[in-house]
C-alpha cells in the first residue's frame, strides 16, 4: 500500500511538473510566434460538423499589430476593458460588483478583463467549472508577466471569435467590409466590437438597433479615453 502511495505522489509530481514546463513554455513561445491554433476553433469545427453533418472551415489569418486600424485597438478597449492599461490581468473592482449583482439576483454580468478572455481562447476551453476558471487565473497570470499590455491585444486581436467561423480581425475586416484591418474606419470598428459578446448572434452585415446603439456608446467611449499606442 505505502509504495503504492509513494508511486501516486510521484505520478502527481510529475504531473505537475511537466504542466508547469509545457505552459511556461508555451506562453513564452507564444511572446514571440503567432498563436496557430486555439482549442476554441477546434471545438466549434467538432461542434459544426456535430450539428450540420459537414463541418465548417474557419478562417483566420494572422496580422502583426502595425498592420491593424489603431481605431481596432482602441474599440475593444472601449468596449470590453477600459481599465486594460491599470490593470495586471483582473479587475478587482469590477469582479465585486459583478458579485454583488449576482447576490441581488439581478441579471448576470461577466466582468473578465481582455488578459482573461486571451488566456481563456489560447490556452482552455469554454465553461464555468472551478478548475477551468483556477487555470485561466494560472494563465493570465502568466500572460501579463511574459507577454505585456501589446503583445496580449495583439494576440486577443487576432485569436477571438468574431462570428460563425471567423477568427481575428484581419478575416473579419475583409468578410464585413472588404478591406484590411489596417484600413478599418472607426465606425467599422467600433460594429466589430460591439457585437464580440455574443458574435454567433450579431452581426455588422446585418446590425439590430440594439448594436447600433451600442456602437454609439463605443464611438463615444472610444473618443473619451486617451489613444492606446498600438497598432497604425
Amino acid at each position: 500500500m505505502k509504495k503504492l502511495i509513494r508511486w501516486f505522489i510521484r505520478f502527481i509530481l510529475k504531473l505537475a511538473v511537466f504542466f508547469f514546463i509545457l505552459s511556461i513554455g508555451s506562453t513564452i513561445l507564444y511572446r514571440y510566434v503567432p498563436v496557430p491554433l486555439t482549442p476554441l476553433m477546434v471545438i466549434r469545427w467538432v461542434e459544426s460538423f456535430e450539428e450540420e453533418k459537414s463541418a465548417i472551415p474557419f478562417e483566420k489569418t494572422w496580422v502583426p499589430a502595425e498592420e491593424i486600424s489603431q481605431v481596432a485597438f482602441q474599440a475593444v478597449y472601449a468596449a470590453e476593458d477600459q481599465n486594460f492599461l491599470n490593470h495586471s490581468g483582473f479587475d478587482w473592482e469590477a469582479m465585486k460588483k459583478a458579485w454583488e449583482e449576482n447576490q441581488k439576483g439581478r441579471r448576470v454580468r461577466g466582468a473578465s478583463t481582455i488578459s482573461q478572455q486571451t488566456a481563456k481562447n489560447v490556452f482552455l476551453w469554454p465553461g464555468r467549472t472551478y478548475v477551468r476558471k483556477g487555470l485561466e487565473a494560472y494563465f493570465t497570470f502568466l500572460i501579463e508577466l511574459i507577454w505585456g499590455k501589446e503583445r496580449i491585444m495583439e494576440i486577443y486581436l487576432n485569436v477571438i471569435e468574431m462570428g460563425p467561423g471567423i477568427y481575428g480581425i484581419e478575416v473579419a475586416s475583409q468578410e464585413y467590409f472588404g478591406k484590411s484591418a489596417d484600413r478599418l474606419s472607426k465606425r467599422e470598428a467600433a460594429l466589430i466590437a460591439a457585437c464580440l459578446p455574443n458574435p454567433r448572434r450579431w452581426s455588422p452585415k446585418k446590425p439590430t438597433p440594439y448594436l447600433l446603439q451600442r456602437q454609439t456608446w463605443i464611438l463615444r467611449q472610444m473618443n473619451n479615453l486617451d489613444p492606446l499606442p498600438y497598432g497604425k
